[in-house]
């Protein structure tokens, strides 16, 4: 296949589709760990065409969504500090304890919604006497270009650009998931963006230590549908190995260009996840070489007293315990309009997935 006509065949999915429905003998659980493969999933109405017996589980896969609510609510008070705070268009309306970027920004805040952090460096060189930061938040997919944004800002010479990241890594949420004494997922399927930058080398060891296939795969019809079917072939042979659906894109490899360029920049650290918890070594963190461009060390603000929605369930929802629509408020009092939280008004929550095209 070369068109992306052909990953929307529905001739192509309903082979699939057929062929699953004759393996499956058993109930399966499986994890798309992504939110934009959640996405496709409920957009394109393939949950309910799926065998009974699989049961597809949302996982933890939106960054917007496990960024912590402490990170936004040092964003805002960066902001109130009177810094340029610049960040892409999925951020500003998860809400932190009290208000959302956009909030800040309504309160008379300098926010920039941005296409690319090279485009907050431009703005720094710009605006020498400010201070500008640029929310990085993100899987390993976003991580090459803020780590070449530092790089490109210290040729410059430039003093007033930092980074507030929140740099999440997918194979250590995977594990954390796994590890729960209460989990029930047989498998997964991988974020296939995620492993065209890092490739499948974390992967294999997952597979094996927890006996659980996992098969990368991409975001149309066609690619979920093929994914799902070789999980299941897996499963019914009881097999658990790590196989690439994503061949057009994600390479054994991976790009080591890319990944030479983060490492340069971020080595791997501790990161809370919004809903989950502190994860060891499930984050990317500023190296000590690069510090003068790390916004969480170079302005003293800690946030010790954040608050969540006490009616929100974004945490059950993101560790695959609960559906969105198992949330009491789902459609209520939280709507993409009036998020309680992220996974309601990101685009790749499962919460607003559910509400969108449910």
């Amino acid at each position: 296949m070369k068109y992306l006509s052909e990953y929307r065949n529905p001739e192509l999915v309903k082979h699939y589709l057929s062929e699953m429905h004759k393996i499956v003998t058993k109930p399966w659980n499986i994890m798309e760990i992504c939110g934009g493969q959640t996405h496709s999933l409920v957009k394109n109405g393939l949950l309910e065409l799926l065998p009974k017996n699989i049961s597809m589980i949302h996982g933890p896969g939106c960054p917007v969504c496990v960024t912590p609510i402490s990170l936004i609510d040092k964003a805002i008070e960066l902001i109130k500090q009177g810094v340029i705070m610049c960040s892409f268009g999925d951020m500003i309306r998860v809400p932190g304890s009290s208000k959302s970027l956009l909030q800040a920004k309504a309160d008379g805040g300098d926010l920039q919604i941005l296409y690319s952090p090279l485009e907050a460096v431009k703005i720094a060189a710009k605006n020498p006497d400010r201070e500008i930061v640029f929310f990085a938040v993100g899987f390993e997919t976003t991580a090459p270009s803020n780590a070449l944004a530092v790089i490109y800002a210290q040729k410059l010479g430039l003093t007033n650009f930092t980074l507030l990241v929140s740099h999440v890594l997918v194979p250590p949420a995977m594990e954390a998931i796994l590890s729960d004494e209460f989990c029930t997922i047989d498998a997964f399927l991988g974020a296939g963006h995620v492993c065209t930058i890092m490739g499948l080398e974390e992967y294999y060891p997952i597979a094996a230590n927890y006996k659980i296939p996992i098969v990368i795969s991409g975001f149309e019809p066609a690619d979920l549908i093929q994914a799902i079917y070789h999980a299941v072939l897996q499963l019914e042979n009881g097999k658990y190995e790590v196989e690439n659906q994503y061949t057009r894109l994600v390479k054994e490899e991976g790009n080591v260009k890319a990944k030479e360029v983060v490492n340069q920049v971020f080595e791997i650290g501790t990161q809370e996840w919004r809903g989950v918890g502190k994860i060891d070594n499930s984050g990317l963190v500023m190296r000590e070489d690069y510090k003068m461009y790390d916004a969480n060390a170079k302005f003293s603000i800690q946030i010790n007293n954040y608050q969540t929605d006490k009616n929100c369930i974004a945490g059950e929802i993101l560790k695959g315990k609960k559906k969105p629509h198992e949330c009491p408020e789902f459609g209520k009092k939280c709507k993409p309009s009036n998020p309680l939280g992220a996974p309601m008004v990101s685009s790749e929550g499962a919460c607003a997935a559910y509400f969108n095209y449910l």
